[in-house]
């Protein structure tokens, strides 16, 4: 299974159901998620996780709600409430108002991201999303987010057209045929572990802090691995050119007629192609530092040049 799976089969098994006002609040998070539509009067919810479909159909029997069906088409699940069994529930998606609680706030956003949220496998990158019906929602779960310290953004509003029915309507009705819709998420690790804490997916966030440990740390390893690589290349770039520049001035017979201190710093430097400035001065019967040594290389490769 998915990341995304494992995390909506923990919350989905939660045993927090005794708190009607926690029901009703993430059943509203539900009913305000982009994969909760009404059809001919009913209103219907479709997963992609068994798990979800039955978390579901517990909020509806603590509201008493019992009469639904449940299908199977492909990998999609979809729990349908008829026509004359919907009154409560749409009187939750109208009326319900998110009290300044924190349970019931959990609860609201729990729901929504059951409904319709994301989360990528944290081992390739991080990034979760919520897709809400309309923007009031994601601004309403985005203040509750922000109060606890947790960071989302709001993507903006987009429209999908229908293209085969475009083609059947005259230009001013194509509002009418189009789908609003509007996503909160997040790239950012921390928040991402800060939301899922938020919504009680406590197993969820133990294994997404250990891959995202071990991700930082690999990625540690790499920037240093990198950085000492580049500044090896660097050392022996700088050091074949000295050597070079030494080697030119032996040619063309000015070597031997070097000061002393230059012809020595040069000596050191062709028996030891691979040491680095620092280690040179050290080497030198008076030693001096890393600069030193530098302005007498520098003075070597001038007169070559």
């Amino acid at each position: 299974m998915s990341f995304s799976t494992d995390v909506k089969e923990e919350l989905s098994k939660l045993s927090n159901l005794a708190n009607k006002e926690c029901v009703k609040a993430e059943m509203y998070g539900y009913l305000n998620s982009n994969n909760t539509s009404e059809e001919n009067g009913s209103i219907k919810f479709t997963t992609e996780s068994e798990y979800n479909i039955n978390r579901f159909s517990k909020l509806l029997n603590n509201i008493n709600i019992t009469k639904y069906d449940i299908d199977i088409v492909g990998k999609n699940f979809s729990i349908t409430v008829p026509k004359k069994e919907t009154e409560s529930l749409k009187k939750i998606y109208s009326e319900y108002k998110i009290e300044n609680i924190e349970n019931i706030e959990k609860a609201f956003v729990r729901g929504a991201f059951l409904g319709s949220g994301s989360i990528n496998n944290p081992k390739n990158k991080y990034h979760i999303e919520v897709t809400l019906k309309d923007r009031n929602v994601a601004d309403v779960m985005i203040e509750i987010l922000q109060k606890y310290d947790i960071n989302f953004k709001v993507l903006n509003n987009s429209t999908r057209k229908t293209k085969n029915k475009l083609t059947e309507m005259r230009e001013k009705e194509v509002n009418e045929v189009t789908t609003r819709k509007c996503s909160i998420y997040s790239k950012d690790g921390e928040e991402i572990s800060k939301f899922l804490a938020f919504i009680e997916a406590s197993s969820s966030v133990i294994k997404f802090e250990e891959i995202r440990v071990y991700r930082d740390m690999r990625n540690n390893v790499n920037r240093i691995v990198n950085c000492e690589t580049a500044n090896l290349s660097k050392t022996v770039n700088a050091a074949v050119k000295q050597i070079e520049a030494i080697e030119k001035l032996k040619e063309i017979g000015k070597f031997n007629n070097l000061p002393d201190n230059l012809k020595e710093i040069a000596n050191l430097r062709i028996k030891n192609p691979e040491a680095s400035l620092t280690e040179l001065g050290q080497m030198l019967k008076k030693p001096i530092g890393k600069s030193g040594v530098n302005y007498r290389l520098k003075i070597l490769i001038n007169l070559a040049q």
